[in-house]
Formats: C-alpha cells, sequence, structure tokens
C-alpha cells in the first residue's frame, strides 16, 4: 500500500478524519457501511462512478445524483455529500475545480457530512503540483470527456484558461481544513487510480 501517512497527519490536523483503503471496492464497502437511512447527494464525479456506489447506497438512502437523473437544487439540502477530488497536496489542500459551481460549494457548506474521495493519481507532493494537476490533468480530461470545444479538450494537454463559454473550469476551491461549522468531513484515500 502507497505510504499516505505523511497525508494522513497532515489532513488530521486540518480536522479531517482519514480512512486509507487498498482498493476502490474496499472503500465502497465502506462507505456502504457508514451511510444508512440518510439522504445523499453527489457531485459529478468518474471516480464515484467507478465505485460503484450509485446503485449501491440507493438500495438504504436516499440518493440525489445529477448524473442519475436527479436535480441539482435537491442536492443541496441532503444529510450527506460525495465527492471526488481534483487534487490533493500532501501537505494538506484539498483543490477542486467546477463549472457549475454545485460540487465546490457542497464540498464547503450545507451538508452536515462531507466524504471525499482521492484515488493515488490524485495525490501531489505540494500544492502548487495539485493546483497543477487539477488544472492540466483532470480539468482537460472532464472537457474532453464532456465533448466540450475548449483548447484544452481539443488539445488535451493543459489548461489555456480560455475564455470559451464551454468553460468547465470556473471555480476553484481549496480546503485548507475542515469549514468550522460542519459536523464531519472525511477523507478516504484509496490505493488504486480513480478518476482522472
Amino acid at each position: 500500500m502507497t505510504d499516505f501517512k505523511k497525508l494522513t497527519e497532515n489532513l488530521e490536523q486540518m480536522g479531517c478524519t482519514v480512512r486509507c483503503f487498498d482498493t476502490a471496492e474496499q472503500a465502497a464497502d465502506y462507505l456502504d457501511e457508514q451511510i444508512d437511512g440518510k439522504s445523499v447527494a453527489f457531485g459529478g464525479s468518474i471516480t464515484l462512478k467507478e465505485m460503484g456506489l450509485y446503485p449501491r447506497l440507493s438500495a438504504h438512502n436516499r440518493v440525489v445524483w445529477h448524473w442519475e437523473g436527479g436535480a441539482l437544487a435537491d442536492a443541496m439540502a441532503t444529510d450527506v455529500y460525495i465527492s471526488s477530488v481534483n487534487g490533493l497536496a500532501e501537505t494538506g489542500e484539498i483543490i477542486n475545480i467546477d463549472g457549475n459551481g454545485n460540487r465546490v460549494a457542497s464540498t464547503m457548506y450545507g451538508h452536515p457530512t462531507v466524504y471525499l474521495v482521492a484515488g493515488r493519481n490524485k495525490i501531489a507532493p505540494d500544492y502548487d503540483a495539485a493546483l497543477w494537476r487539477a488544472r492540466n490533468i483532470a480539468a482537460p480530461k472532464n472537457a474532453q470527456r464532456l465533448g466540450r470545444k475548449t483548447p484544452c479538450a481539443v488539445k488535451g494537454d493543459r489548461c489555456y484558461n480560455c475564455k470559451s463559454p464551454e468553460r468547465i473550469c470556473k471555480a476553484l476551491t481549496v480546503l485548507w481544513g475542515k469549514p468550522s461549522w460542519m459536523a464531519h468531513m472525511e477523507v478516504i484515500l484509496v490505493d488504486q487510480d480513480l478518476g482522472y
């Protein structure tokens, strides 16, 4: 297993609970056990899709996911919010980029419990590297997946800081700690590549 020790220590100092798993299946099993009889919202996430979380949690929770026909407005007031991250620094910074703002907003406010899932491919040594990863790896891949006509999607190599109306990276958040009002923020680290 990847040594998540330094990252875990830094996230815990920021007020986050951290759980580490060898596989996505183990992480999905854990979340399935932890979340029961709740209202749950998902952020747009290839990671969560790859983990098969939606059908599992839907069996015993009310789950809202706009990828599965749920309304973004309904996702704003759930007990639990689950998202992946675009970049995670070993120094503890959690970075996400968003086009609509729903995902980045929900990781900061409105839900008493937030789970953030990160595969080992999302981890970078420091803040600058994590930010670079979010902008130049995650964002172009997501723009390509969505069929956007942006320079990053066409070339697939980096962010061009374009002004295209189809730009998907319109909001960026950096979490330097668990928001004070939030009851529980948990980071799920998985020793597999997951998502973009």
